[in-house]
């Protein structure tokens, strides 16, 4: 597990706008870089009063937010900086409630800024491979749930299907149902055919074989049967069930339905990343000149 990344040190490293700026500007336009326009090799400088760098040799501005989820933004980058932290210091995260206390904004503009931020959470994962753990959980509802109902959030059952890759990374999607083809296509989207896949015994998952995996093992939850051999099980994805709802429940408590996909993103990061939380702010940061913003 790398080291805690301090409150002191963030600040010491990213402590104004322009210290900010210039991150971003190294990520995306390292020095030296080869100017597009002169194609010469050449250090950049700030422009003052603007977020654009030119060249030091015929004066052609690059822009270092362009493109990221800062571009139209009026708020200062430290204050988007330091809302990436307090995202990514500890295992539960942080409210849009929170960050308005602490940063003396708006609750419209927290609430924004975490909107943003979570983009470059969006999972994308490749093939997974190996041993693989499938299953479902439910959000919201009453009954059988009532447990993880949320006051006010989503009150009909909402269906997420996780997979997970033993000693690895993990998948989850907010799907509409648990028929067949619903989570077939999630699994031939996802998992390596040559994985051996483990599931429960709901009855969407048998024959798999039949759509090119074959190496499904099952074990029988409505017998009481959780493990079998020590090998087969889906502990790991049960795990990041724990992982999302006592993350969700604890912080942020209300979620609707429309943004439930964006919150099951940032707690599948934050599990793909759980060992590496003092680097987490890094990884993030790393994320804002690879994730490409699409305009509306």
């Amino acid at each position: 597990m790398s080291e805690k990344f301090s409150l002191r040190s963030f600040k010491q490293k990213y402590g104004t706008h322009q210290d900010c700026l210039e991150a971003i500007k190294q990520l995306r336009f390292p020095d030296p870089f080869t100017c597009p326009k002169c194609n010469t090799m050449q250090k950049f400088y700030p422009v003052s009063g603007r977020t654009a760098y030119a060249c030091n040799s015929c004066g052609n501005h690059i822009y270092p937010l362009a493109g990221t989820i800062f571009e139209k933004s009026t708020t200062p980058l430290d204050l988007w900086f330091f809302a990436m932290y307090l995202m990514t210091q500890t295992r539960s995260g942080t409210s849009a409630k929170q960050l308005e206390r602490m940063l003396g904004v708006t609750y419209k503009t927290a609430w924004r800024m975490f909107k943003q931020i979570r983009l470059l959470m969006v999972q994308s994962p490749s093939l997974l491979d190996g041993i693989v753990e499938i299953d479902e959980t439910y959000f919201g509802g009453k009954g059988k749930n009532r447990a993880y109902q949320w006051h006010g959030g989503v009150e009909e059952k909402e269906i997420i299907m996780g997979i997970v890759k033993r000693k690895g990374t993990a998948y989850a999607k907010h799907i509409p149902d648990t028929k067949k083809w619903t989570l077939i296509n999630q699994i031939k989207q996802h998992v390596d055919p040559k994985a051996h896949v483990m599931t429960d015994d709901l009855a969407s998952y048998r024959h798999l074989y039949d759509h090119g995996f074959y190496k499904h093992y099952s074990v029988n939850h409505s017998n009481r049967e959780y493990v079998r051999h020590h090998l087969f099980h889906t502990n790991n994805v049960e795990g990041l069930w724990s992982h999302i709802k006592r993350g969700v429940y604890g912080v942020y408590r209300k979620v609707s339905k429309k943004y439930l996909q964006a919150y099951i993103d940032e707690y599948t990061w934050r599990y793909n990343n759980r060992n590496y939380i003092g680097g987490m702010f890094d990884i993030l940061l790393k994320q804002v000149t690879e994730v490409k913003i699409i305009k509306e």
